[in-house]
């Protein structure tokens, strides 16, 4: 098995540990959860639940991103690694390669 395959992280440590950035974020702005409920369009009880369990959904998460100056840092959270290799490089360009469809 390829050490690339091994994560460090289970997906309840990494929610709980948004909420701890988004929570931090929300302090150095200096605002009260209200604040960044109101400001977000997040109900008050669904950003209270978030910051103590971490549950959240993506919509309400994105609000909050969106409020604190954040939501940009989303889009490179699902790109493609860079290649490690030649051989990875080219298996990149390969699958960048126009596909066409056959009957």
């Amino acid at each position: 098995m390829d050490l690339s395959e091994y994560q460090l992280y289970v997906p309840e440590e990494v929610s709980v540990r948004l909420a701890e950035h988004i929570r931090r974020l929300r302090l150095n702005h200096k605002w009260k959860q209200s604040t960044l409920a109101e400001r977000s369009g997040v109900a008050l009880p669904t950003l209270r639940r978030f910051e103590r369990t971490g549950l959240i959904s993506l919509k309400h998460l994105l609000r909050l991103a969106f409020a604190l100056g954040r939501l940009d840092d989303f889009w490179s959270l699902l790109e493609p690694s860079a290649a490690g290799s030649i051989k990875e490089m080219e298996s990149i360009a390969a699958a960048k390669e126009r596909k066409r469809g056959v009957k």
